[in-house]
Parts: structure tokens; C-alpha cells; sequence
């Protein structure tokens, strides 16, 4: 007979090492580096909200991701793209010349939106950035959750819900939760690792280090990290453009722990702050000779052209407070959380044309500043929680039953840019454009301050109708102050069949409110569209703009979702997961089309009256539907007398746009609103397959990883489209491979040497004029830069 735990203990160990067994719920017997007491029971696996739960009770799919072995011995040295090489069912992709996308590289999981799956920290909701993503092909027009600003060795592991749970957690959890749980174990580490490309340049600089002390009877863990990360660039020669990973330099400082209070109860706190500092290349503007000339550039100060550089300056911060204790006998948890995210941008090695040809018609030389400060933006969320749970073991065979309230309050900034950055001071249709050339800055009609509210409440059930059935069903309210209420449900059941066999399924709905930078966000910036720079209006929603067009009031996109799965053990020495899943998405918020005098000529003209020539906007006007399937298989034998451990993950993924429902005023115009490209984005800006298939062989202190990814084929939209006689970009699948070898001296240090990639695959090449990124191939997949090679050196103290 083969347990739930031994199927658990199969499937960890076999796909994340043996460290996950530190993780599992069945071995929190104290340690040596365990505090000596834990007045309340913390295990809680996301999903559940059972205070004694464990991953193998879930009637959910939930993987416990153990990060202790890719903080030490890893190929990947930030959070977004480790998981990337973990988890099949999560994509993150690093972006090239898509301006404030290529600061913060966006995540999303089973091939949905960014904004579509919730970040929690530690159980507590995550704020997102204030960045919304305009360009690339992954993750348009969302906001999401930067996974950066976390350092890997905060981290104990990460737990992730693949299935619908707006109902337990609220808004944005359509495609699934992931929860970052923080270590707050006793002792020191660190890890200094270097890693470059094989063509010797993006060189990356870690050193972070880990220390967990015992203080007042509780723990208290405090993570640095400095992280430098170079530039590269995959411009073939003649090409000025810079393509490639952009300049990041990170500083980090994490605090995470706890500490006991009244019998029975803990204090618990959380702080983390992070400045980025991170330069991406814009497209080039041409010298003496080209069209560029006065209109980009000007002679006296590029005479060979240039590149701008779009720099940010990031400042994350997140904490939260709170406390957990009995009442009676109910657990309770009352907690206060605090998050902010603010992006700067500077741009560097640039011009403003219209103040350099205002210049020379005065007689100068015709020159302007090289660099401006163009604004930015923020974004604060507070979230205030009150949480209660009790068990009943006298009802059927237990009965778990929570409930609790939310209340959410947001804020949204844009702030205007120096006047240098967006002033046109050679008048308008003179010789040089107006703003500066890269990213022209935020105008005072730019600036916002937006605020609202939330108010939640929401019911939980976990029901154990005997040994071999479980039952889970959830309903939750919310109400925003901006767009109204809506109220979600779930309901889920396990059914074990067999020892060795437990079938699970769930059916839920959920929601994801439009986020206040979908709604606010203004700005006219310059895009490139077949090489030639077009300056464009993303109008907020509600104001003039939107409004003249016939833009209805953004509210909530809303789901429904079915998963079906099995586990199965044969053998001790063998496991399986497979679990299907449906998603369907009414009124999911996209970014149109850009509308002007070429495709609609009757609403140019009332945008021309307020001054704008081209113009787009966010609007809920698209229906989708997901289906897919998450498979994983692990085998643990003996080969040699040493230890071999295959694994398998997998997940197929389709999205379909199933419906356009354009506003009144755009009827008739559904193919600027969503052009193909635009649907292709939806459809596939990421890969509909991805495997990962593995090999780890142990033997006395040396240990080999061998693992093979594989990367379905994308299609994806060109600019001038199919209508226009250009073929879509067909990008086959491609198939990578990673080494490493770790040399452990002693128990205290590992040395680790490998590389990614190693075969060098790089995507299919396109027509560099068609691409979004002006590149022959566009940031897909696994990106564009080729094999790289990394060392580490991890301690332990």
C-alpha cells in the first residue's frame, strides 16, 4: 500500500531535489535549526486554508517548488527566470526594445495575461508593478507582479495553485496563485556566483548571503543580495541597434520572521526593499544622410546616428504585520500589508530634434541636451486582513471552516517629465519632433493621482466526507468603489480510489479587476511601425480622448474554470500527476488597435479636434478560452550503486480568442481593435508546449544535472499583417539543454560549474522589419541570446 506522503515524497524529490522533504507538512519535527518552539501550527499550503494542512490533502493541483537547490547550485540567478527552467506551466520572458518592458521582465502561468495570476508572499497578497507593458509579444497591455525583487535566498520555496481561485483569494487569480514562502530558519549561508554569454559578453555578478538568528524565542532572517547583470547585444555587424539582455543592477535587503507573544499566539513581519537601477537600448536614429535628419537627429551632435538609452530607476518595497493567535477555538490572523513600486525614466544619449532645430535656425549649432528626466510612475497597495479558521473533527470525518474580510486601498501616479523631454520648441510641422528621441516624457496633462478602494469577504469549507472523499467550496464577495461588486464561487472534491490512485477536479468562476494603470495610464510616445518612427496617444480611460471615441468604462474581466486530475504511485520508485484544465475569460481587458485617418476616417477627425492623430485605448472587448494539460512523471533507481532521478513535467497549452465585442462606436472596425498580430499575441506569446525532461546522478560528494527543454512552435503576427501580403512569423519548435556539475567539500560548501543552453539554439529567424523588436527574431521562447556559462560557490556558516 503506497501513501499520499510516499507519492508526494516521489514527485518533490524527483523534480526539485531532496530538499524538498524540509517542505513537506508530515516532517516539521524539530531540528537543529528549527526555533525550539511553534506556539501555532504555520503550515499552510496555498488553496487550503486548513491550519494543518499538507499538499497531499489539497483536491487541487499544487506544487511545493523547494528553492534551496537552485539558490545554490542553479544555472538562473533571479526568481522570474529559474521558475522558467522548473515549471513548465510558467513563462517569463527577458524583452528587447520594448522600452519600460525591457526594466521588468513579466511573468504569467498556462498562457494567460501577467495580471491573470496572483503573487502572494508568506500567504499575503503582493502588490504589482506600476508599469504597464506596451510592447513585446508576451504579457501586452498588463500589469504584473515583479518576481526580481525577491532574491533567491530568501526564499524556502514557492507553492503554486494551478487552478482558479479568485473565490478563496480574490481578483487576478483566473490562471492560478503562486506563494513566495520566506525562510526564517536558523544560521548563515551565501552564495557569490558569475555568469557570461558564449559570446562573452551579458556577464552577471551575484553575492547574497543569508543569516538567521534566534531572537526572543522566535526567528528573525535577514537576506542582501547584489546583483550585477550585463549587457548584450545580438546586432549582426552594421546594425547600430543593441539587442539583447538589458543593464540591470539590483540591491536588495530582505527581513522575515517571528516572535512569540501572548501563549498560543506569534508576532510576524516582513520587509523587503529593492533599488534597480537598468538601461534598455532604444531603436536607432540615423546620421548625416538619412531622413532622420532634422527630424530625430541632428548633424552637430550624432553625425553617425545613435541609440537612445531608456533608464529607470526602480524602487520596490513590501512589508507586512501581523498576528496570529486562538480565540477560543478559532485560529485568527490579523495582518496589515504594504507595497510600492515607482519606475523613473532617464533617457541618455538622446536629443529633443525640435530644441536642436530651434537652435540652428537661431544660428547655433543646432544641439540640445543629451539627457532628460521623463517622469514615471507609481503605484501603493494597502491591504488589511482579518482571518479566521476552526476545525471539527466531530463532523463527518472533519470539517474546516474560515472565513474573513479585506479591505484594499490603491494608488496610482504618473508623474510629468522635465519640459525638455516632451516640449516641441520649434513649433509643430517645423523640422524636429517634439519630446526626446527613445521615450519622449510624461506632459503635465500626463500626470495622475488616482486612488480607490476594495472591500471583500469571503467563506471557505473543507469537508472530509470520509477517508477516501474530500470536499472544498468557497464563495466570496467583493466590491470596488470605482466599478461595482461581483461575487465568486468554487467548489472542488478528491476521490481516492485506490492506495496508489487519487482523482480531483474543481469548478469555480473568478474575476480580475481592471488594474488602475489599465485605466489611467496616458501617454504619447513614438513606435516604429515597418522602420518608420509614428508618434502614437494611449488615451486613459474616461478622459476626453476615450470618451470622444465611444470608450465604455472599464470593469471586471470574469471566468469560469474546470480542472480534472489524478495522481498515481505504482511504485515507490515511480510517480505520476496529470491534470486537465478549462479556462474561459469574458471581457478580458486588451490594448486595441491604434485607430487614425487611415483605418476610420470618421473618428480621426474627432480625434483630430482634440489635437491627436493617432490614438488607442484599453477596452473590455475579447472573450478567450484555455485548455491544457500538466503533466508530470519522476523514477528514482539505483545505477552504479549511486542514485539516478528522471523526471518529466509538461505542459500543453491553447488560447483562442472566441469572441470580439467591440463598443458601439468601433462596430465594424473589430479588426483594429484586435488586429491579427494583436490576436496572435493573446494566442501565442507564448509557447503552446513545454517539457522538461531530466537527469540528476549522485555520487559520493559529486553531483551531475543534466536537463533537456523543450519549446513549442509560435506563431506570431507581423506588422504589416497577412492582409498586406506578409506571411505571419513562424517560430519552430526548438529543443535546449542544460549542465551542471556541483562538487560538495564537506557539508558546509558546494562548487558548481555548467552552462545553458549549451547547444546554442537560438529562435527561427524572420524579417527583421516585420518583428516587434526590429530584430530577426523576436524575444520568444527561450530568448534570444544563446549558451551561456556560470560558476558558484555556495557556504554555509
Amino acid at each position: 500500500m503506497f501513501s499520499t506522503s510516499a507519492l508526494r515524497k516521489a514527485v518533490l524529490i524527483s523534480l526539485y531535489g531532496g530538499a524538498a522533504l524540509a517542505v513537506l507538512p508530515h516532517a516539521q519535527a524539530q531540528t537543529a535549526t528549527e526555533p525550539a518552539a511553534a506556539p501555532v501550527q504555520t503550515v499552510n499550503i496555498v488553496g487550503s486554508r486548513r491550519a494543518a494542512s499538507s499538499a497531499t490533502d489539497t483536491v487541487v493541483p499544487v506544487d511545493i517548488i523547494p528553492m534551496n537547490k537552485t539558490a545554490e547550485q542553479g544555472a538562473q540567478f533571479d526568481l522570474a527566470q529559474a521558475l522558467t527552467y522548473i515549471s513548465p506551466s510558467f513563462n517569463s520572458t527577458r524583452q528587447t526594445g520594448a522600452d519600460g518592458a525591457d526594466l521588468v521582465d513579466s511573468a504569467a502561468l498556462r498562457g494567460l495575461g501577467s495580471d491573470q495570476t496572483l503573487v502572494l508572499v508568506n500567504g499575503k497578497r503582493r502588490h504589482t508593478t506600476a508599469l504597464v507593458n506596451l510592447f513585446g509579444a508576451r504579457n501586452r497591455g498588463n500589469t504584473g507582479t515583479d518576481m526580481n525583487a525577491i532574491p533567491l535566498l530568501a526564499i524556502k520555496d514557492v507553492q503554486v495553485l494551478r487552478d482558479g481561485a479568485a473565490a478563496q483569494y480574490g481578483s487576478d487569480a483566473i490562471a492560478g496563485v503562486m506563494d513566495i514562502g520566506l525562510k526564517k530558519s536558523l544560521g548563515c549561508e551565501a552564495v557569490a556566483g558569475y555568469g557570461q554569454y558564449a559570446e562573452g559578453d551579458g556577464k552577471n555578478y551575484l553575492a547574497s548571503a543569508y543569516c538567521g538568528v534566534a531572537l526572543g524565542g522566535g526567528v528573525v532572517g535577514v537576506t542582501g543580495e547584489y546583483l550585477d547583470r550585463g549587457r548584450s547585444n545580438r546586432a549582426e555587424a552594421g546594425n547600430p541597434r543593441t539587442i539583447g539582455d538589458t543593464k540591470v543592477e539590483n540591491q536588495t535587503l530582505y527581513v522575515n520572521g517571528e516572535l512569540p507573544t501572548v501563549p498560543g499566539g506569534k508576532f510576524y513581519f516582513t520587509g523587503g526593499a529593492q533599488t534597480r537601477d537598468a538601461s534598455s537600448a532604444a531603436w536607432s536614429r540615423g546620421g548625416v544622410g538619412s531622413d532622420d535628419i532634422p527630424s530625430r537627429n541632428s548633424a552637430a551632435m550624432y553625425p553617425n546616428g545613435f541609440v537612445p538609452y531608456i533608464d529607470g530607476a526602480i524602487d520596490d518595497r513590501y512589508a507586512t504585520v501581523g498576528h496570529r493567535a486562538r480565540i477560543g477555538d478559532w485560529n485568527a490572523d490579523f495582518s496589515q500589508t504594504y507595497g510600492y513600486n515607482k519606475m523613473m525614466y532617464n533617457i541618455n544619449n538622446t536629443l529633443n530634434a525640435s530644441i536642436a532645430n530651434a537652435d540652428l535656425v537661431k544660428g547655433g549649432r543646432g544641439v540640445s541636451p543629451s539627457a532628460f528626466d521623463a517622469g514615471g510612475f507609481s503605484f501603493r497597495q494597502m491591504t488589511t486582513n482579518a482571518d479566521f479558521s476552526r476545525y471539527y473533527d466531530g463532523v463527518m470525518n472533519g470539517l474546516n471552516v474560515a472565513f474573513g474580510a479585506e479591505y484594499r486601498g490603491e494608488r496610482y501616479k504618473i508623474f510629468a517629465g522635465e519640459p525638455g523631454s516632451w516640449i516641441d520648441a520649434d513649433g509643430v510641422g517645423f523640422g524636429g519632433n517634439a519630446g526626446s528621441q527613445g521615450f519622449p516624457g510624461f506632459q503635465p496633462a500626463d500626470a495622475t493621482n488616482a486612488k480607490r478602494h476594495s472591500t471583500a469577504a469571503y467563506l471557505d469549507l473543507e469537508l472530509d466526507l470520509s477517508e477516501r472523499v474530500k470536499l472544498q467550496g468557497a464563495v466570496r464577495h467583493e466590491r470596488y468603489s470605482d466599478f461595482g461588486s461581483t461575487t465568486t464561487g468554487k467548489l472542488a472534491g478528491g476521490f481516492r480510489a485506490a492506495p496508489a490512485l487519487l482523482l480531483r477536479g474543481s469548478a469555480s468562476t473568478g474575476f480580475r479587476a481592471p488594474s488602475l494603470q489599465q485605466v489611467y495610464f496616458s501617454s504619447t510616445f513614438t513606435d516604429f511601425i515597418s522602420g518608420v518612427p509614428t508618434d502614437v496617444v494611449l488615451a486613459p480611460n474616461g478622459g476626453a480622448v476615450a470618451n470622444a471615441a465611444g470608450i465604455p468604462k472599464l470593469k471586471e474581466e470574469k471566468s469560469t474554470s474546470f480542472t480534472l486530475g489524478t495522481t498515481w504511485t505504482p511504485t515507490p520508485a515511480l510517480s505520476v500527476t496529470a491534470d486537465l484544465y478549462d479556462i474561459k475569460i469574458k471581457d478580458r481587458i486588451v490594448l486595441s488597435g491604434r485607430f487614425n485617418a487611415g483605418n476610420y476616417p470618421e473618428l480621426a477627425g474627432r480625434l483630430a479636434a482634440l489635437g491627436v492623430g493617432e490614438a488607442q485605448f484599453f477596452v473590455n472587448s475579447v472573450d478567450t478560452k484555455t485548455q491544457g494539460l500538466d503533466l508530470t512523471a519522476s523514477h528514482k533507481a539505483t545505477l552504479g550503486g549511486n542514485r539516478l532521478t528522471t523526471f518529466l513535467a509538461m505542459n500543453l497549452s491553447k488560447t483562442e480568442v472566441t469572441g470580439i465585442h467591440a463598443p458601439a462606436s468601433l462596430r465594424g472596425y473589430e479588426d483594429v481593435l484586435l488586429s491579427e498580430r494583436e490576436r496572435l499575441f493573446i494566442e501565442q506569446g507564448g509557447p503552446r508546449r513545454k517539457a522538461t525532461l531530466g537527469f540528476t546522478y549522485a555520487t559520493g560528494p559529486v553531483e551531475t544535472d543534466f536537463k533537456i527543454i523543450h519549446f513549442g512552435p509560435q506563431t506570431l503576427g507581423t506588422f504589416s499583417g497577412t492582409a498586406g501580403g506578409v506571411p505571419n512569423a513562424k517560430y519552430e519548435a526548438k529543443t535546449s539543454a542544460d549542465l551542471s556539475l556541483t562538487y560538495s567539500v564537506g557539508k558546509n560548501a558546494k562548487l558548481t560549474f555548467g552552462g545553458a543552453n549549451i547547444f546554442n539554439v537560438k529562435p527561427s529567424a524572420q524579417n527583421p522589419d516585420e518583428t516587434d523588436n526590429g530584430f530577426k527574431y523576436d524575444s520568444v521562447q527561450f530568448g534570444l541570446n544563446g549558451a551561456s556559462y556560470f560558476g558558484r560557490l555556495w557556504v554555509k556558516f
